[in-house]
């Protein structure tokens, strides 16, 4: 019989356990680690193709997502919210095909998006601590929506300009970012070997 008070993690292994499990695998992490700093490096000194890709594939996503939404509010015209689902689906898919159709306008709207996104998420950031002043530790969260802020006010300001590379120059920051990490991971689960 099982003791209903005991929590269900606690037949999971532990944390040595797992790295120990991890490190004899090692080499997978390095190896991956290695392929996305070369992506990464490719996709640095190719920005504006990068950034072509990223809006392509941001297209056929939303394309895909707005053909799923038309369908679904097909299948079930009979609800209320058919009007609703439908014109979302057409919206959809009108946006994703003007990002496949003409890539560069796309990039033009995506990075117009991620500012204003960057701004409304620091914003909100700055009410929280705004909101929790008193307390300590939430300075933290203050500095934290100011910097957000200034990044969205830095590329809204740029744009249309900079949004021929901003969305490449994230993607390739995003891709050596992950690439360093899991390189390191790799080699430090090789060294607990």
């Amino acid at each position: 019989m099982t003791d209903p008070l005991r929590s269900p993690l606690s037949h999971t292994p532990n944390i040595a356990n797992a790295l120990n499990a991890m490190s004899a695998r090692w080499g997978w992490f390095a190896v991956l680690g290695l392929v996305l700093l070369i992506l990464g490096i490719v996709a640095a000194i190719h920005v504006l193709s990068a950034t072509v890709v990223s809006v392509l594939f941001v297209g056929a996503l939303m394309l895909a997502g707005g053909i799923s939404q038309l369908i679904q509010a097909w299948r079930v015209k009979n609800w209320a919210g058919f009007l609703f689902w439908s014109c979302s689906g057409l919206l959809y898919c009108a946006a994703g095909a003007l990002a496949i159709y003409n890539p560069l306008a796309g990039a033009a709207i995506l990075t117009l998006l991620l500012g204003a996104s960057l701004i409304g998420s620091g914003a909100l950031r700055l009410w929280v601590w705004f909101k929790n002043r008193a307390q300590s530790g939430w300075q933290w969260i203050a500095l934290s929506g100011v910097i957000t802020v200034a990044a969205g006010v830095l590329i809204a300001a740029g744009w249309p300009q900079n949004s021929l590379w901003i969305l490449g120059f994230l993607l390739a920051l995003d891709l050596l970012v992950q690439g360093f990490t899991l390189l390191l991971l790799g080699l430090a689960l090789r060294a607990r070997r």
